[in-house]
């Protein structure tokens, strides 16, 4: 089959023939539908992540179960599903507690080996092991993963639209309903509006909050940003954002969310918050990075930083349900996919999101 390989920065991702084992107990074979490029693959591809290579790319996707292996009765042959990058191990005290996000063996296996919950690869390429990226590795014509990462939808909803759910969707969305728990009348500033950023407006919206200000320095993607639910907008490339939104709401805001991953916009953050305020750290920035606050603060005015990977989904049941709120007209996703481009254009998709101005483009294998 063919896949896009990553082996390290300095080189041009490959489209390349790869070779894929079938599926062993507990994993399915999927054919994929379409492939989302998100920033987390720009981390791989600039060498900012810790990351196992050679891999096959792709963190983001839907498609159809085409086998299935042993001892899996979840699914069927014919399912439409879309992948999820935490596969749930099951087992670990988080995933029995319900927080499947923080899968211990997704945390400790799947992402920092690049390996399927065996210790081994289905990858392979002229006889070399090729890593799985986030037990995933979408970015291929087909792909073998865990049965507990192909999460079954309706077979009504579009899997070149719906594969977004998979990660931008679920993790913004996620950050307000299940991380932060955003209250009814609530006041939010999101920093960032791209594809997750525009999620967590979603997320706002979906949750009934007064205020969602959106902020970036593209007024284009503020300005997009209104049509998802935001209600007020800054542009932060005409000076200090901080002081903007503390013009606009004097008081600051409940909850700030980082959908960016920098330093900066970590720091931007916390800054915004009022009293009894919560800066959501959605974004992810590179391995190292660090941001400074001041803690006094933070214990003076009862404020809080919180941490949301994966938006705190349980993937199971939150994946086909937000697939559900699409259908049901409740969440818009045709407008953040960009574009479409063939799988072989996947250099040229990770280069254009590199500019800031690409929502999600889909590969279509």
């Amino acid at each position: 089959m063919k896949a896009i390989v990553f082996r390290d920065p300095d080189t041009a991702v490959e489209f390349a023939d790869v070779d894929l084992a079938g599926p062993k107990a507990g994993e399915v074979r999927v054919e994929i539908a379409a492939a989302g490029v998100c920033h987390s693959d720009l981390h791989v591809k600039r060498g900012e992540w810790d990351a196992p290579a050679p891999m096959v790319m792709g963190h983001e996707g839907s498609g159809v179960v085409v086998e299935l292996g042993e001892g899996v009765t979840s699914l069927a042959v014919g399912d439409h599903v879309v992948l999820s990058w935490v596969p749930p191990c099951g087992e670990c005290r988080y995933c029995r507690s319900g927080r499947e996000a923080r899968c211990q063996g997704a945390a400790t296996v799947i992402a920092p080996k690049g390996v399927l919950y065996d210790g081994t690869s289905r990858l392979s390429k002229d006889g070399e092991s090729i890593h799985h990226y986030l037990g995933v590795s979408s970015y291929a014509q087909e792909v073998v993963v865990p049965a507990s990462g192909a999460i079954k939808i309706r077979e009504d909803a579009p899997l070149d639209v719906v594969a977004v759910v998979g990660c931008a969707v679920a993790t913004g969305v996620g950050a307000v309903l299940n991380t932060a728990a955003v209250e009814p009348g609530s006041t939010l500033a999101v920093i960032g509006c791209g594809g997750v950023g525009l999620n967590v407006v979603q997320g706002a919206l979906l949750a009934g909050a007064e205020r969602i200000i959106a902020i970036d320095v593209l007024p284009a993607k503020t300005q997009l940003a209104m049509q998802f639910g935001a209600t007020d907008r800054i542009d932060a490339s005409t000076g200090d954002a901080v002081a903007q939104l503390f013009d606009m709401l004097p008081d600051g805001v409940d909850y700030a969310f980082d959908a960016i991953g920098r330093t900066s916009t970590t720091e931007q953050a916390i800054q915004m918050l009022g009293l009894g305020g919560a800066a959501v750290i959605v974004g992810l920035p590179p391995t190292g990075a660090k941001a400074s606050f001041e803690p006094l603060v933070l214990a003076e005015a009862d404020q809080r930083i919180l941490g949301s990977n994966y938006g705190s989904v349980r993937p199971s049941v939150d994946i086909p349900a937000l697939v559900d709120r699409y259908m049901d007209g409740q969440l818009h996703l045709d407008p953040l996919i960009s574009g479409r481009r063939p799988l072989a254009e996947a250099a040229e998709a990770l280069a254009h999101l590199e500019t800031g101005e690409a929502l999600r483009t889909l590969l279509i294998p």
